[in-house]
């Protein structure tokens, strides 16, 4: 069963359950997806044959994480604002939106874990200035994509250059 497949049998379970929240929040993604199958199609119409666009334009597993992360961070920046504006009840919604989301995410990797790992990818790549930081996360970012946040990534990434 594909993540996209789980998604829409979640979504259909939530609905028959009458789970508000569940419902209009996979709704949400489920429409994220498709918007983001109408660009990648349309960027292949351009240089694919009509009759391969549908097969094509599908977005896999890894790219359905991608449009989750996204979603997520959106959730995770409108509920930080709620907070500062002194709307916790709809923090608190989006923060609700986010753990469903977050359900959907491959496990994420620890802080110990990513530590490890740009430690070895330091040595590998001979990077040791923060002025080369590019370099370090293209090399990065494959091995950790999906399972890690970015922004603690570079975060890390910063920690250790400046050691």
């Amino acid at each position: 069963m594909t993540l996209n497949e789980k998604i829409q049998s979640d979504f259909k379970e939530a609905f028959k359950a009458k789970e508000e929240m569940r419902v209009s929040t996979l709704r949400l993604l489920l429409a994220s997806i498709k918007n983001r199958e109408v660009e990648k199609r349309t960027k292949l119409s351009k240089t694919e044959p009509i009759e391969k666009l549908d097969e094509l334009s599908k977005l896999n597993d890894e790219e359905i994480i991608g449009v989750i992360f996204i979603e997520v961070k959106r959730r995770k920046e409108a509920a930080l604002q709620f907070t500062q504006g002194g709307r916790a009840e709809l923090a608190k919604k989006e923060d609700e939106e986010n753990r469903i989301l977050t359900a959907y995410l491959p496990e994420q990797m620890s802080e110990d874990e990513i530590r490890k790992i740009v430690a070895a990818v330091i040595k590998e790549t001979g990077v040791s200035d923060v002025k080369d930081i590019g370099r370090l996360m293209g090399a990065l970012m494959p091995r950790v994509k999906g399972k890690a946040d970015g922004g603690m990534v570079n975060k890390i990434v910063r920690e250790e250059l400046e050691k």
